[in-house]
């Protein structure tokens, strides 16, 4: 689930775009440049490790999310998630003293990326896991790399698909279709949440495109622009919440503490740990979180939750996910021969 701005796994710190296979755990904006593996004396995991984490956070992220819709409306899900997110970027961003941009420009498209990559696509999921599992919420956000390359074909002239990719998207779509049992009749499915979960999923690629045309060499570090669009879209829930819902009469225990979990572990510190991640493995490798998520949100929502899992929800999110990665395939360059 996305947090930011946009790289190659996430949103980029202008320089480098983002990539359509990021997950929507978060999305963040740029490629920093690689740290140290010491800092302040203290030695960091090991990367395979990080990498686990945020797999596990992003898998488990739909989980918090249809535990939290038990006692608060997705509206309010998503502003505390975003709130709690806010607080934990927020808190680094004092730490290493880092400026927020000043241009009312780039203040104004960071409104539009936090509206496409932040408050829509979270708002969302919310809305849809009220009558659908957290599995297919899930596998849904894994179609976002599928999105993107659909996207590209009109959309950005300098990343054209290749015939491979092309073949992925077609194989992509094909497990979407055995996730939703298409020979049935799409019977047992709820239509609007399910088109809920999918437009999510879109709303991540065309941010990202937005944010690759619009903040690419804005001149502002990856962690400044994140915590400005997080901060943003924050204000923006909390102008809508209080139209669409209204104050909680008490506050269940375990929803709230699904969504401070949500937004302190699932999007602040999770895009804390991919930032420093895309920095030391670099995007290609960071983004292969991408294909981790949708099993563990599986795995979660059948063992924790109870939920009922078909034979064609695996199989149509092993067929998604092979076709997410051949979208994401390059060919090979070529040696010379001497």
């Amino acid at each position: 689930m996305h947090t930011s701005a946009s790289t190659r796994s996430p949103a980029s710190a202008p320089a480098a775009p983002a990539s359509s296979a990021a997950p929507a755990a978060t999305a963040s904006p740029a490629v920093p440049q690689e740290p140290p593996a010491h800092q302040g004396g203290r030695r960091r995991a090991d990367w395979r490790l990080r990498f686990a984490f945020l797999s596990l956070v992003w898998g488990f992220s739909f989980l918090f999310i249809k535990v939290g819709t038990e006692g608060y409306a997705p509206f309010q899900v998503t502003f505390g998630r975003l709130f709690f997110g806010t607080l934990v970027v927020a808190a680094v961003l004092v730490a290493k003293r880092e400026r927020l941009p000043r241009s009312w420009r780039t203040w104004g498209h960071l409104s539009v990326a936090a509206l496409l990559l932040n408050a829509a696509p979270f708002s969302l999921f919310a809305y849809s896991e009220l009558t659908i599992p957290s599995t297919l919420a899930g596998i849904c956000n894994a179609t976002s790399p599928l999105w993107g390359m659909a996207l590209s074909l009109v959309a950005l002239s300098d990343d054209r698909p290749t015939r491979r990719r092309v073949a992925g998207l077609g194989i992509g779509f094909l497990g979407v279709l055995t996730v939703l049992g298409a020979w049935h009749g799409f019977s047992g499915l709820d239509a609007r949440g399910t088109a809920m979960a999918l437009l999510a999923s879109l709303c991540y690629p065309i941010g990202w495109i937005y944010v690759r045309r619009t903040l690419a060499g804005s001149g502002h570090s990856n962690l400044a622009l994140t915590g400005a669009q997080l901060s943003v879209a924050t204000l923006e829930l909390a102008v809508v919440t209080p139209l669409f819902t209204s104050v909680p009469s008490h506050f269940p225990v375990v929803p709230l503490l699904a969504v401070v979990a949500l937004g302190a572990l699932g999007t602040g510190l999770a895009f804390l740990v991919q930032y420093e991640l895309v920095a030391e493995v670099g995007p290609t490798t960071a983004q292969m979180v991408t294909y981790f998520t949708p099993v563990i949100a599986t795995a979660a929502g059948v063992a924790v939750l109870g939920e009922s899992l078909a034979w064609t929800t695996p199989v149509g999110a092993v067929i998604v996910l092979a076709g997410a990665a051949l979208t994401q395939s390059r060919p090979r360059a070529r040696t010379a021969k001497p």
